[in-house]
């Protein structure tokens, strides 16, 4: 830890003077030096100015004693002459500890465990708490009362800025102390690491080194310093490769209010030694750069102040004339500070030379580097100024710009990474939990198909298995990388919830071995070592429940008893009250012993015991009131604390703001009974919240501040928890708020998100905790989520598990027919999608059915009728074929597909209309075709060239009636092919006229032909031969 102590504003020993050190009385040097008899696993101090308590010399002696004493040294101390201390109250292990290297002193400060790598964990080794004395090293002769008063408090503001606590400042020796929880680096960033260089740069000539181990000495401070007192090679404009004479000048012309400090300064006290003007002053809290003096009176900067404690306009004559930036604020406020110093426009800057808003400016005449820096939670701290602003901010060089940048929002999700992986843990694999526990199935008859509806079947012997699971997979999902902390903050509320769920409904076999519920003073149910076969007594089951839900709460409070007292620890008794809001009560006996008041420490070791220890308690401040006590004389922190071992609550709290899940704690811990039973302690709470005595049990989101959640204030919203502790106090199942219990807004701050509320409900109702079958808007919910997700499969499943209502039988049917019809083009294209809805039962009928209408509908009307087929859609089939696939078929010399099409319709040509003037058609052709050409034995009777004609005639009489019967509705393509065909029976039935027995029968087949519906240039070359034939015919009867 880094305790960096500034000094007040005083002179400093001549530049050529050498420091003298003075010993503490009491210690000998020699001590310090000399190991004595050591042993070997002493601890090791070989530096010279340093010394411990008790020295290596008596360590040594008492261990020889008392074999073990160095593991328990008490109240050891380390220190270095001159510098400080540092003591640890209590037992300490000193053993084989090289003090070298774990602690150094240097000026106003002192470090432990430098390496941050060696340092052991908060309680060990050194780092633990201890009491800090560092004596600062610049004193003037005279320091008046108010002096004093100033030097102390920002002391103590800079001790408490860097997470200590101020003891004391005896500005008789000089000494300043504080406590420290921990060691650690405070006040300072990595961020800041540059600044503090420089600065550190030009403490050099201020500080003295490092004593080796043979001599004690002191650096000369001179040999850094010109003889005005001016910084030159270690300064920040030498840094910058300026010269630090001319800085010096031209930071005597920038500042404005140099003639006014010049004035303040004729007014200090005349006993003021004028020797020492060439010397440089130092703030308690930062390293001001030095300041050289001619022969006019020293300009002497002003202590500076914090950044967020300037406030313009509430200074007076003396108040600083510059602001610094110091530590973190945790309670920063996300807007620009838009106060600084003003550069003169009319002087020329050093950089610039024009320009007096630019940043390196400021930092020169400032003493510091201004850049942009990163806070937490996305906060940007910068010195710039927005493009194209104007105003007054445009001449302010040290404006200190505080912004939110939503970096949340920008999380790069290439390739949809990030979202594969949420969806798959937050939706996949919850459901793939849920279908792999038992359920039960149910079969439903709809028409000509059926229905599986499942519902899940469980028991509460199970259920901590169950929730367990589910925990498992949120804990991995809290491992995807790129999530919002505001997702994560759900997230991890959910998993709290399936632990309540644990705690509150499950139960357990007896002869089981009872689980560890944590250390739980109050519900006293610290258990002794027992075989895992003996038997746990029913009646102590209550007992356990409650114990179990008591640890549930105070690790449900914790991070905001943490985050509440890092804010704020001022204060150990407010921090004491804090952290008994949390039921933690081994670290409230710890602060308070560490304080020395033990007889506090022993009260709160029983807080929340038997109702004896309360009645005393409440008995002593009845008596102390009616006796007339002044309560002014003690804390008001103190009496909180009475009152709440006392069990009086809202005595404790009053004015204090406590969330619903601490209150209702304090209820129950120090309110209540131990023994109370749970459901007592929630309808006790119920009560006093409907007495508005409580706080609202608002959702996490809001009791968070999530900037994501929406505006509530029109509908009050209670978190999930509080209904499940509602329905666990409650008689009987019939509770009247599950639907606003399973509303989305009861545990996020979206209200679309179903995904794992479903998952709750669907375990509660399997357990039988409750039954309710009006909560189709929770699964509507969930199955529209899944659609967006594009996970259709999943969607029917939540379909499935559905309540059969009798009102409406035929819900499931009409959901799953319109998922499968909206979103065909999601579960088609996955084969892993149509297999799981195919095994979950689904006809296939109505997947057929709905690929079909959705290739009909993009145009793929070979896949259409395929798909037609399959589901029986006999009439739509038969029309898609003729007017659309059989003529591209046909054109494409693809008769076998033709056949194998028509041929599977021509089994249900009853149910298809027109079937004879449509398929039957293509049917009719090859049958024709195949008998014109004698290929087909089982034609036979058509050997005959009358036959043949007849059957032809027959053919070419079908194609004209599918002509008149579909008209426009057979595109041109139909009719090319319908020419085509009546084309090749003419040509086959004309090239076997020769055979014919007689003329008659040779021209009834050109008679045939002519009815065709064939182009007409064909029509005319048939004529041809038909009157060819008809002038033989005439010759030969002629001759």
């Amino acid at each position: 830890m880094d305790i960096d102590a500034g000094t007040p504003n005083s002179q400093i020993p001549g530049q050529h003077k050498k420091r003298r050190i003075s010993w503490p009385a009491g210690i000998p040097l020699c001590e310090t030096f000399s190991n004595g008899s050591s042993l070997p696993y002493q601890p090791t101090l070989e530096a010279v100015d340093y010394y411990m308590q008790p020295s290596l010399k008596e360590l040594a002696a008492r261990e020889h004693m008392d074999p073990g004493y160095s593991s328990r040294v008490l109240d050891f101390t380390v220190g270095r002459f001159g510098y400080g201390s540092v003591k640890y109250p209590g037992e300490t292990d000193v053993r084989c500890l090289e003090l070298d290297k774990i602690v150094k002193f240097r000026r106003h400060e002192v470090i432990v465990y430098e390496d941050e790598n060696a340092k052991p964990l908060v309680g060990q080794g050194l780092n633990k708490p201890a009491e800090v004395t560092l004596t600062l090293q610049t004193r003037p002769s005279y320091v008046d009362e108010r002096q004093r008063d100033s030097i102390a408090k920002k002391l103590r503001q800079s001790v408490e800025g860097q997470g200590a606590h101020f003891i004391s400042f005896n500005p008789e020796n000089w000494e300043w102390k504080f406590f420290v929880n921990h060691f650690s680096r405070f006040g300072l960033s990595e961020e800041d690491g540059e600044d503090m260089m420089i600065m550190e740069d030009t403490a050099v000539a201020q500080d003295p080194p490092e004593l080796n181990h043979d001599e004690v000495s002191d650096a000369d401070e001179g040999n850094q310093m010109d003889p005005t007192g001016i910084v030159l090679s270690h300064s920040l404009p030498a840094h910058l490769g300026l010269d630090p004479m001319k800085m010096q000048e031209m930071r005597m012309l920038m500042l404005s209010d140099v003639e006014e400090e010049a004035e303040d300064l004729k007014e200090l006290p005349t006993h003021y030694n004028p020797s020492f003007g060439r010397e440089y002053t130092r703030s308690p809290l930062q390293n001001a750069q030095r300041i050289g003096y001619r022969s006019s009176p020293p300009a002497m900067r002003k202590t500076p102040l914090a950044l967020l404690e300037y406030k313009h306009g509430s200074f007076d004559s003396n108040s600083p004339g510059a602001i610094l930036m110091t530590q973190e604020n945790k309670a920063m406020p996300l807007k620009s500070l838009k106060e600084g110093f003003k550069l003169d426009l009319s002087s020329e800057t050093p950089v610039t030379r024009k320009d007096s808003r630019n940043i390196v400016d400021a930092g020169l005449v400032m003493g510091r580097s201004f850049r942009v820096g990163w806070g937490p939670n996305g906060i940007l701290v910068h010195a710039g100024t927005l493009i194209g602003s104007n105003g007054s901010q445009r001449v302010l060089s040290s404006v200190i710009n505080l912004e939110k940048v939503a970096i949340e929002n920008v999380v790069r999700d290439e390739n949809n990474k990030v979202r594969a992986e949420l969806v798959d843990t937050a939706i996949n694999s919850p459901l793939e939990l849920h279908k792999g526990l038992f359920h039960e199935i149910k079969e439903v008859e709809i028409g000509s198909f059926s229905l599986r509806h499942q519902k899940l079947v469980s028991n509460r012997f199970m259920l901590s298995d169950v929730c367990r699971s589910y925990v498992d997979i949120i804990e991995r999902q809290l491992e995807v990388p790129g999530l919002s902390s505001s997702a994560c903050l759900v997230l991890t509320h959910q998993i709290m919830i399936w632990e309540l769920i644990k705690v509150l409904f499950s139960e357990r076999e007896n002869g089981g071995k009872l689980e560890s519920l944590g250390a739980d003073d109050e519900e006293e149910m610290v258990q002794d070592e027992k075989p895992p076969s003996q038997e746990i007594d029913p009646e102590a089951f209550p007992y356990i429940r409650r114990a179990e839900f008591s640890y549930w709460l105070q690790e449900n409070v914790r991070h905001r008893v943490e985050e509440i007292n890092s804010l704020n620890e001022s204060n150990y008794l407010e921090s004491v009250l804090l952290l008994l809001s949390g039921r933690q009560l081994d670290e409230a006996v710890e602060l308070v012993a560490s304080q020395g008041d033990v007889r506090l420490a022993c009260l709160l070791s029983q807080s929340g015991g038997s109702i004896a220890n309360r009645s005393d308690i409440a008995q002593q401040l009845e008596l102390w009131r009616m006796n007339g006590l002044d309560f002014s004389f003690i804390e008001k922190d103190r009496i909180r604390l009475y009152e709440l071992l006392a069990g009086n609550v809202h005595g404790a709290f009053h004015g204090i703001e406590v969330d619903w899940k601490r209150f209702l704690g304090l209820l129950m811990w120090y309110h209540l009974a131990p023994n109370t039973p749970l459901p007592i302690v929630f309808r006790t709470y119920q009560d006093l919240l409907n007495d508005n005595m409580a706080p609202y049990p608002v959702p996490v989101y809001i009791d968070e501040n999530v900037e994501e959640a929406v505006d509530q204030s029109a509908e009050k919203r209670y978190d999930l928890s509080y209904y499940l502790m509602m329905l666990h106090g409650s008689e009987d199942n019939e509770v009247d708020f599950l639907k606003t219990m399973f509303s989305a807004f009861s545990s996020t701050y979206d209200p679309l998100d179903y995904h794992m509320i479903w998952h709750q409900r669907a375990v509660l109702e399997a357990v039988g905790v409750i039954s309710s079958n009006d909560l189709h808007v929770l699964d509507m919910g969930f199955v529209s989520q899944l659609l967006c997700l594009g996970q259709c499969h999943w969607a029917i499943y939540v379909v499935l598990h559905m309540p059969h209502c009798e009102d409406s039988p035929y819900l499931h049917t009409n959901l799953i027919r319109e998922i499968l019809f909206q979103y065909c083009d999601s579960w088609s294209s996955q084969i892993s999608q149509r297999q799981f809805i195919e095994n979950l039962g689904i006809p296939k009928a109505w997947l057929h059915e709905a690929m079909a209408v959705y290739f009909n509908y993009y145009g793929d009307l070979s896949k259409a009728l395929e798909h037609f087929i399959k589901c029986s859609n006999w009439q739509k089939a038969h029309s898609i074929f003729v007017t659309s696939v059989a003529h591209t078929l046909f054109l494409s010399a693809k008769h076998s597909e033709i056949w194998r099409l028509a041929t599977s319709m021509e089994d249900h040509k009853s149910e298809i209309e027109n079937w004879d003037l449509g398929a039957g058609i293509y049917i009719s052709f090859y049958l024709t075709k195949s008998s014109l050409q004698g290929a087909d034995d089982a034609m036979s009777e058509l050997d005959s060239v009358e036959s043949k004609n007849a059957a032809s005639r027959e053919f070419l009489g079908q194609l004209n009636l599918s002509l008149a019967v579909w008209g426009a509705r057979l595109p041109m393509d139909v009719r090319v092919v319908y020419s085509k065909m009546a084309d090749e029976i003419c040509n086959l039935l004309l090239s076997d006229i020769g055979e014919g027995p007689t003329r008659d029968v040779q021209l009834s087949c050109f008679d045939t032909v002519f009815c065709a519906p064939i182009p007409e240039d064909l029509r005319s070359n048939h004529l041809q031969d038909a009157v060819s034939l008809f002038t033989c015919f005439l010759s030969e009867v002629a001759t």
